[in-house]
């Protein structure tokens, strides 16, 4: 069960999301608020999984709430001006959705919600053997799920609440934390070089100064990953080591 909170100026806004919270069997309605400020006793005194967020309201605009939250639950933004929809990702919310709302689309918007809270809630012992033993899993991508076979990935960049898997096949997207990614992955296939980038070390074509290349993808090293990643990439594999060893 997911709990969620509406916070909304508008009384008819309020209802009426109210409405369609209650419709929804896995969301449980914890408060409905008129402006943010009344949303810190009920964090205080509830768990709170899910925000169903305004963005014009008094007192405090729902856009400069989140900037000054430090630990956000998930956040769906509800709101009648588009022009607020990238700096509303850029701040992590997981949809953004634009008034008047129908069911089908806050629905939608629901379940994208209970997936994410479905993968952050998994123990990491199941997080940690979900995968290993297949050669494949799936991910669900809009409104279907992709077969994505472990040799066919290149690379995986994150992206806030999503990751984009880059395949043999093409992108794909699909709401997913970089780190829980990463531990499903095999560690001697795969390899961290940026905060936001994992790659197939076997895909590796080439590496020049701070950028690996694949196929026709540059994906960056960071400072911090680039000496961990020559070691394991490319010392173990350097031919004049290979030779030492032979020669002795």
């Amino acid at each position: 069960m997911i709990n969620c909170v509406i916070i909304d100026d508008e009384p008819l806004a309020r209802e009426g999301l109210a409405n369609y919270v209650r419709e929804v069997d896995f969301l449980q309605l914890a408060g409905v608020c008129e402006n943010p400020l009344e949303l810190v006793p009920l964090i205080d005194n509830n768990t709170i999984d899910l925000i169903f967020l305004d963005i014009q309201m008094p007192k405090m605009n729902g856009i400069e709430f989140l900037k000054i939250m430090q630990k956000p639950p998930m956040v769906i933004i509800t709101t009648a001006y588009p022009s607020y929809a990238l700096e509303g990702f850029q701040l992590n919310v997981l949809d953004y959705l634009l008034k008047p709302i129908t069911f089908e689309r806050f629905f939608k918007a629901a379940s994208k919600a209970r997936d994410y809270h479905r993968l952050i809630s998994r123990p990491a012992t199941e997080q940690s053997t979900t995968l290993p033993d297949d050669d494949y899993f799936f991910i669900k991508c809009g409104n279907k799920y992709e077969k994505i076979p472990f040799e066919d990935i290149l690379y995986v960049e994150g992206m806030q609440n999503y990751v984009n898997i880059y395949t043999v096949k093409g992108k794909f997207m699909t709401i997913l934390s970089l780190k829980n990614l990463e531990e499903n992955l095999d560690q001697h296939a795969f390899i961290r070089v940026h905060k936001s980038y994992i790659v197939a070390t076997g895909k590796i074509e080439s590496i020049e100064g701070n950028e690996i290349f694949i196929r026709d993808h540059r994906i960056p090293i960071s400072r911090n990953y680039r000496q961990h990643v020559i070691d394991q990439v490319v010392n173990k594999k350097l031919w004049d080591n290979v030779k030492k060893k032979m020669s002795n």
